[in-house]
């Protein structure tokens, strides 16, 4: 597969360091859970037959599960799968030419600006993960002559339209589960904010299960994972990691930052990583969406605050700090002034 060519690899991909570790690779205390096909330990919700009350129960107890009868063709699945495996099987320096805006390139870290653009990382912390960012909105933008990126682009677009269908009717089934009238949080979902982020993970040849992407929750409102047969999803559940099976035709829905702050803690934001065996490599295709920017968030355990607040203090904290600490900035504490 092109894929696997070492030019089309970040140098630092191509060789590994002794000295690099990529996140998290495991917790003292934690307990690690295998978990197979036949044993999923994700609860199933199916979009067609919502169960309302499992749905609380779901995001309440795990901040995480699978759906079924989503409505996204296979095929369309499939398209999106191969196109994104030619792109990224192009060598490294024209990944880093071609694409930088709107669609941008980037590698080593999760964490990117508004605009795209990746935070910088240290060697200790890089994350074995390269991906394109699309901002959904501006894919009108993406010219190109090249006629894979052109059908890439308009694959996404008709992607892009089944997530936000999802998105807003899992959405204004949660709120209405929390005794809101959706109507009322229109803007604590919006659809223009849609983001794919389109994940590949190189081979890690020197570990057995290395980390790829470090511990870590979603600042979205809601996110929709699309994983590859090779999987390597781990969520944590009662102090133990658990392995998300890879099911075809499937999606696996994360429940985020935002979505437990206006629950008021009464949902999760489901704490995951990414953990991949050392001889495959692993894509993933992931839509993040979240509050309108400017749109106040309240709720009794938080100090007010607003998407774009969140955002600004995710990346000082990322900066200086070299991690997120996410919700723990807004929280209201008993013994504050």
């Amino acid at each position: 597969m092109a894929g696997t060519e070492v030019s089309s690899y970040p140098p630092l991909f191509r060789e590994e360091k002794g000295s690099i570790h990529g996140g998290v690779e495991g917790e003292e205390g934690v307990k690690v859970g295998g978990g197979s096909s036949e044993s999923d330990p994700l609860p199933v919700m199916d979009l067609e037959c919502m169960e309302m009350e499992k749905l609380g129960e779901v995001c309440r107890e795990w901040g995480i599960f699978r759906l079924v009868n989503h409505g996204i063709p296979l095929s369309l699945l499939s398209q999106l799968e191969d196109h994104a495996k030619r792109l990224f099987g192009l060598p490294f320096e024209s990944k880093e030419a071609v694409f930088t805006t709107p669609v941008s390139y980037f590698w080593g870290t999760p964490a990117l600006t508004k605009s795209g653009v990746a935070l910088s990382q240290t060697p200790q912390n890089v994350n074995w993960v390269e991906g394109f960012n699309v901002p959904l909105s501006q894919l009108p933008l993406l010219q190109t002559q090249d006629p894979i990126i052109a059908s890439f682009r308009l694959i996404l677009e008709e992607y892009g339209r089944h997530l936000s269908r999802i998105a807003r009717t899992l959405f204004d089934a949660m709120a209405k589960n929390l005794g809101h009238d959706p109507k009322q949080y229109e803007s604590s979902l919006d659809e223009s904010s849609g983001i794919v982020r389109v994940y590949r993970y190189p081979l890690r040849p020197n570990r057995d299960h290395a980390s790829h992407m470090e511990v870590h929750t979603d600042s979205s409102v809601l996110s929709i994972l699309n994983q590859d047969e090779v999987g390597g999803l781990e969520v944590l559940k009662d102090g133990e990691w658990l392995s998300a099976s890879p099911i075809s035709n499937t999606l696996v829905i994360n429940v985020g930052d935002m979505m437990q702050v206006i629950s008021n803690d009464d949902y999760k934001s489901v704490i995951h990583r990414v953990k991949v065996a050392k001889e495959r490599e692993r894509l993933s295709i992931c839509y993040f969406v979240f509050p309108e920017e400017n749109t106040v968030i309240k709720s009794s355990k938080y100090r007010p605050f607003s998407y774009n607040d969140f955002r600004n203090q995710v990346q000082e904290d990322i900066k200086t700090l070299g991690h997120k600490v996410g919700l723990e900035r807004f929280k209201i504490n008993d013994d504050s002034d």
